[in-house]
């Protein structure tokens, strides 16, 4: 595991809330369900999500989570808000045979994936950056975990891309969702699938002194 931490670490008592860096209904679920010890804002971003060819998945997830934590991070400061916060970035990847499968253009990119992946393992990697908005302080971590497809004929690749769930999604496919039947097993923490490592994160978070629950 990578581990990237700038600057001194955050005293907790000066942070004022928890903001999410995304507009993922299914991070901000599971943001939600840590019922945490400050309140939650959600703030989305367009941050730049290009990448270098050389850099590992583990590198990308981790640059890009810092780069959506870093966008938040400065809406806030523009908004001149004397509201000390710790902005949470999280990026997800599908990673097969090396190669990162981002989210489908449409149906016949999602359809293409889905056959590439069908009866095969491969992996799944979620960067999560933490910045505290006031100081600077910032730690970024990713988690991986391995994914068995099973093997799926073309109809059902078909009749599943017509649900439209996997067309806002790294992979082709939703576990949380209609895309768990497909799902043979995994090997690793589940809702690092889901986009946001949640026992990662609470291990982050109380480095902030946030606590979980």
């Amino acid at each position: 595991m990578t581990v990237a931490a700038f600057g001194k670490e955050a005293q907790s008592n000066t942070l004022c809330q928890l903001v999410l860096a995304s507009s993922s209904p299914r991070r901000q679920e599971l943001v939600a369900s840590l019922d945490l010890s400050l309140p939650v804002r959600i703030l989305s971003t367009d941050a730049d999500e290009s990448i270098e060819p050389a850099w590992t998945p583990a590198e990308v997830v981790e640059r890009l989570a810092h780069r959506k934590a870093e966008a938040a991070v400065e809406r806030l400061r523009a908004e001149h808000t004397d509201k000390p916060s710790l902005v949470v970035g999280a990026d997800t990847i599908v990673v097969l045979d090396g190669e990162v499968l981002g989210k489908p253009v449409d149906r016949e990119d999602a359809i293409a994936t889905l056959q590439r992946l069908q009866g095969r393992n491969h992996e799944v990697y979620t960067g999560v950056a933490c910045i505290h908005s006031e100081d600077g302080t910032a730690l970024v971590k990713h988690r991986r975990t391995h994914v068995w497809m099973k093997p799926l004929s073309k109809e059902r690749i078909e009749r599943y891309v017509a649900t439209g769930e996997p067309m806002d999604k790294a992979g082709s496919y939703g576990i949380q969702g209609l895309g768990a039947a497909n799902v043979d097993r995994i090997e690793g923490c589940y809702f690092n699938v889901v986009g946001l490592p949640l026992s990662l994160l609470s291990d982050m978070l109380e480095v902030f002194g946030i606590d979980v629950y």
